[in-house]
């Protein structure tokens, strides 16, 4: 059975990371069967980066290249029926999708109007996580966002590219069904991803704000988040609970 390390849940969602709630709505819309950990020292990670999968012997790192594996190694068809646009489309959006994890990420880590709040409510949700390991995470964070470039921007102007990168996400989704048609696809679990650690999240930031603005994204998140906790009970009794492994 494959083991999928992720970072801890949040405000009832799976993983408060959205690269590994994607592989979690991946897995999870396919039906398959896997023990699910969090964990928050990433360093057994192939690429030291959260989430990583591991299936026997084989490790991988990268949420994309992850599910990649995963639908060869199980011959998962989720994407079967998608022409050669429909899977140009889910390329560009998941690209999309890769911006806006930088204004979300920093509206947890940096934006001081906000960081607070989010600490005390991981503290509150994990108490093994203590404040002195999220003051190195926010520095660590710091140092990313600089070197990435969305940590010179004015909060503002982080949050402005992080809406267009929703706009044009909403736009893309209908008044029902999924991105592609009545059943959902790959691109509908990474889209979930990003948009569940927004909408669910219990802190009133500008990504927030923009994401109630927009019914169809709230909708489309609510859908998937039912369908695969509907899966989740399904398979329940041969999945493990997810458990936090502690940083040694």
């Amino acid at each position: 059975m494959p083991t999928l390390y992720s970072y801890p849940d949040l405000f009832g969602v799976a993983d408060n990371n959205p690269f590994g709630l994607k592989v979690y709505a991946f897995m999870r819309l396919c039906d398959l069967d896997f023990e699910h950990k969090h964990i928050l020292d990433p360093k057994e990670a192939p690429r030291g980066q959260l989430p990583y999968l591991v299936d026997g012997d084989t490790s991988i790192g990268d949420s994309d290249t992850i599910i990649a594996y995963l639908k060869r190694k199980y011959d998962l068809r989720i994407d079967g029926a998608l022409s050669a646009g429909q899977s140009n489309l889910d390329f560009l959006v998941r690209r999309t999708l890769d911006d806006l994890y930088w204004p979300m990420s920093f509206s947890r880590w940096r934006d001081e109007r906000f960081r607070p709040a989010f600490c005390h409510a991981f503290m509150a949700a994990h108490p093994e996580v203590t404040a002195s390991a999220l003051e190195a995470a926010s520095e660590y964070n710091r140092l990313r966002y600089h070197y990435q470039g969305i940590g010179r921007y004015e909060p503002d102007q982080a949050y402005e590219r992080g809406i267009g990168d929703l706009r044009v996400v909403a736009d893309l989704l209908g008044d029902s069904g999924f991105v592609f048609g009545p059943k959902p696809a790959t691109i509908d679990a990474a889209i979930y991803g990003c948009v569940a650690n927004i909408y669910y999240y219990e802190i009133d930031t500008p990504l927030k704000g923009y994401v109630l603005s927009r019914p169809n994204l709230v909708r489309h998140c609510k859908a998937i988040h039912e369908r695969i906790g509907r899966n989740a009970r399904r398979l329940s009794r041969h999945f493990r609970p997810a458990h936090i492994v502690k940083p040694t």
